[in-house]
């Protein structure tokens, strides 16, 4: 297979977008994800293929873990097209006012004395994912590169944000990672 996409073709029949669909079904993608690990594991090959095996079962891993995650999958969407955002260090949003809600989310989650406190704001956040998906969706589907690109960074910032309420101790600091 050429791209991660052609490892799953009963999920993906169509392929990357915008040929295909930005969203995936999870459920779906792991089950046929489970199918082909039981025929590609290396301990299922004669001793003489196993180094194979273990390749090609490295690059379904590989495929599912990339496809399996939006943010992921987005920035492996964009680098097809030959656009790094995910090691890209100057593929920063300029928009003050997101940055301004990074930061006051930022402060939040460090003033939380209780886990409590943040449950709103990890609902909140959700929502933000959530949205950054369906803009996903619609810029890939439209082929607008540069609209999936700086959404794609927009939805780093919110997963960052996730994983620092996910791993909340009262008086840690938190550190966002861009």
């Amino acid at each position: 297979p050429q791209t991660h996409y052609e490892f799953f073709p009963k999920t993906l029949p169509q392929g990357p977008p915008p040929s295909g669909p930005f969203h995936i079904d999870i459920r779906e993608l792991r089950r046929e994800f489970l199918q082909l690990q039981a025929v590609a594991h290396p301990d299922r090959h004669p001793h003489n293929l196993k180094t194979r095996a273990e390749a090609t079962s490295a690059r379904i891993n590989e495929a599912y873990k990339t496809l399996q995650n939006p943010l992921l999958r987005a920035q492996y969407l964009l680098s097809l097209r030959g656009i790094d955002v995910a090691e890209d260090e100057t593929a920063k949003v300029e928009d003050p006012e997101l940055l301004m809600e990074v930061l006051d989310a930022r402060e939040e989650i460090e003033n939380a004395n209780e886990e409590e406190e943040l449950e709103e704001m990890k609902r909140i956040n959700e929502e933000r994912i959530e949205r950054s998906e369906a803009i996903l969706d619609k810029a890939f589907k439209r082929d607008d590169i540069e609209g999936a690109k700086g959404e794609a960074v927009r939805l780093r910032y919110w997963v960052n944000i996730k994983e620092s309420l996910d791993a909340w101790e009262r008086g840690k600091p938190v550190v966002l990672v861009h």
